[in-house]
């Protein structure tokens, strides 16, 4: 987790693409008052194929078919689409902060008021470790941040039959430029036909996929050195902890 936030401070923006739904109706569930546009099983089906008609619809676990929290299953798919996008997103962050750090590129100011420096490290965690407790908490709250603006302010929630993906725009009067607006913050996407919104949902799926294996790579060989033949006496090794987020954990101060 602590890599992922830590890589946003350095990552590329990704191409934050909403899907456009086109799952079946959900009417008569004892769930839902009204007559909701959903994802099924059989639309990830159709979806896998898209994504990659090699490997095609694969869910060992079988969470397709779970109701998570006492839901409808239709709407766990929203929550389990929304929750893969948003993975995805971050670890395309985390892929190329990792990459940002192990070549020592900083920002060319001071990271803190005083004057102190970025740290010269040879890999992100390094990086994370190296900033103030202090500055790991505001990182933290504008993430949350940002999770809350999702959930509250979508037209339509993604358990709901909204759209998957969904970055919902900030008023311009408050922030000028709209210089958070992650999905479209050059309004080039805003123009795009629904097909080429959906066309772009399933490539940014499948780099999401691809980074969130390339970031796990980077990690497994930092910590246990040969694990990844491919990144072997590439990745420096790490002797911290990925898992811990904080130089001192609170939780026994709770």
């Amino acid at each position: 987790m602590k890599l992922a936030i830590a890589s946003l401070l350095a990552g590329s923006a990704a191409a934050f693409t909403p899907s456009t739904f086109n799952g079946a109706s959900v009417q008569g569930s004892v769930k839902s008052s009204s007559s909701l546009k959903m994802e099924t099983v059989e639309d990830l089906g159709v979806l896998a194929k898209k994504l990659n008609p090699v490997v095609n619809f694969y869910d060992p676990l079988n969470l397709s078919s779970a109701s998570f929290w006492g839901t409808t299953q239709e709407e766990t798919i929203g929550f389990l689409r929304e929750s893969e996008v948003k993975h995805g997103r971050i670890a395309m962050f985390a892929f190329v902060g990792y990459i940002v750090h192990a070549n020592g590129i900083t920002w060319p100011w001071p990271m803190m008021l005083d004057g102190t420096p970025f740290p010269k490290v040879s890999s992100a965690p390094e990086a994370w470790d190296a900033i103030p407790d202090e500055a790991k908490l505001q990182i933290f709250a504008f993430v949350g941040f940002l999770e809350f603006w999702r959930e509250c302010n979508s037209d339509k929630h993604y358990m709901k039959g909204g759209k998957i993906g969904e970055m919902p725009p900030f008023d311009a009067s408050v922030i000028p430029g709209g210089a958070l607006n992650l999905y479209d913050p050059f309004g080039k996407n805003k123009n795009m036909t629904e097909e080429q919104k959906a066309s772009g949902l399933i490539k940014e799926i499948n780099n999401g996929r691809l980074a969130m294996l390339g970031i796990f790579g980077f990690l497994s060989e930092a910590k246990i050195e040969g694990s990844v033949p491919a990144l072997k006496g590439v990745i420096p090794h790490y002797d911290g902890e990925v898992m811990a987020p904080l130089a001192k954990s609170i939780l026994p101060h709770l």
